[in-house]
């Protein structure tokens, strides 16, 4: 284990809710509350901009984030960021949007580095100097209330780049947003396809921090076992009604994506996150898609591996929830996603046969804060080839 994820376990705090969280009704509203004004720098995308905020006429700096690039924030798209964005020209951030923007928006209220690649191998500290408000656009990410910024970054072993790619988060307090506030209105225009796998992120948030072996706590299991409560009957509702019944539940699943961030940022995610990040990387895999990707396979392992720990504990909770049996729950559960969102093996992304051995080793290499966090101990290379192999 690294001294980082050390340091995490060694935490003591109970639970971590930094922003003040804030409700409105609607982007007008929000804008009146916050008092915007010309200094503050609004980073989202066109299509949240059109129907949301462009007739407000506010005097702010709107920018969108497609002008940097598509996709997941890269080194290049951060850099092309700072260029476009000049660090004097604003006092305030409001991020706008699902995680990509909000992970953008964290690095918008820190100091900028001299290397954005050294920030992320952590060679070089994060500082956060400028305010930063994030509104969620997506029911997923629960980016809005954690302390981690993901990118994907020219992978390297030993310090020696590699010439491919890889996801790693960079982890700080300091880069907790200071105000949250939840516009479930905003989520109306979301297609289904991302509202559907964000959702899906958002519960394997809640699952993976309520199965955390080492850094969950009374709190953190109570924010987890709401999430999960929630988005599992929204789920349930939309296998029995299709996806329009997501309508009628927006405000409940926006609430429940911040639970499952505010459990993940004091409990940790784990397995599906670490394995995940490679596929993402490499792929370009959108972030809740390619969790879904593993996550089933990675609870059916769980659960033959331990099946009396705190697995248990979970398929109970999902029978509750459910009504299913609590000896099929797992396999209800991923049934029942199934009928949320299709699920793909991993060769339809592009995953060829030789990832099955060469992502273990990246996985290995960058992503120890998450694998320690695994509910199976220890979590081995030959597991993780398990996982490909039998997702492939």
């Amino acid at each position: 284990m690294d001294a980082f994820s050390k340091a995490l376990q060694a935490d003591k705090r109970e639970i971590i809710i930094a922003p003040t969280i804030y409700k409105c009704a609607n982007f007008a509203e929000f804008a009146e509350e916050f008092k915007l004004n010309e200094r503050d720098c609004v980073l989202t995308n066109e299509f949240i901009y059109k129907p949301f905020m462009e007739e407000l006429n506010l005097p702010c700096n709107f920018v969108f984030q497609e002008k940097f690039g598509v996709g997941e924030p890269s080194e290049a798209m951060i850099q092309t960021m700072y260029d476009a964005i000049p660090y004097d020209s604003y006092d305030r951030v409001i991020a706008v949007g699902g995680g990509a923007i909000m992970d953008l928006c964290k690095l918008l209220g820190c100091k900028r580095p001299a290397s954005i690649h050294e920030m992320y191998f952590k060679r070089e500290p994060f500082i956060h100097e400028k305010e930063v408000i994030a509104i969620p656009t997506t029911c997923g990410t629960g980016s809005e209330v954690t302390n981690i910024s993901v990118a994907i970054v020219k992978d390297e072993k030993d310090g020696v780049l590699t010439g491919g790619e890889t996801k790693l988060g960079l982890v700080s307090d300091d880069m907790i947003p200071n105000k949250v506030c939840l516009v479930p209105d905003m989520l109306k225009t979301l297609p289904y396809k991302p509202f559907a796998s964000s959702a899906i992120d958002a519960l394997i948030h809640a699952t993976e921090s309520f199965l955390s072996p080492h850094r969950k706590t009374m709190t953190s299991e109570m924010f987890s076992i709401k999430a999960m409560e929630l988005i599992l009957e929204g789920f349930r509702r939309i296998g029995e009604d299709g996806p329009d019944a997501r309508f009628g539940y927006l405000e409940e699943f926006s609430i429940a994506s911040t639970y499952a961030g505010i459990a993940f940022l004091k409990a940790g995610c784990a397995t599906v996150h670490g394995m995940s990040f490679p596929l993402g990387g490499t792929y370009h895999v959108p972030h809740g898609e390619s969790n879904y990707a593993l996550f089933g396979k990675i609870m059916e392992i769980y659960d033959e591996m331990d099946p009396n720990g705190e697995i248990l504990e979970f398929k109970k909770l999902v029978a509750r929830i459910t009504g299913c049996e609590v000896d099929n729950a797992i396999a209800y559960l991923n049934e029942l996603l199934e009928k949320v969102l299709h699920l793909k093996p991993l060769r339809e992304y592009g995953f060829k046969e030789s990832d099955i051995k060469d992502f273990p080793v990246s996985v290995e290499a960058n992503q120890q804060r998450l694998i320690t966090n695994s509910y199976i101990q220890p979590w081995t290379r030959e597991l993780m080839e398990r996982v490909y192999r039998e997702c492939y």
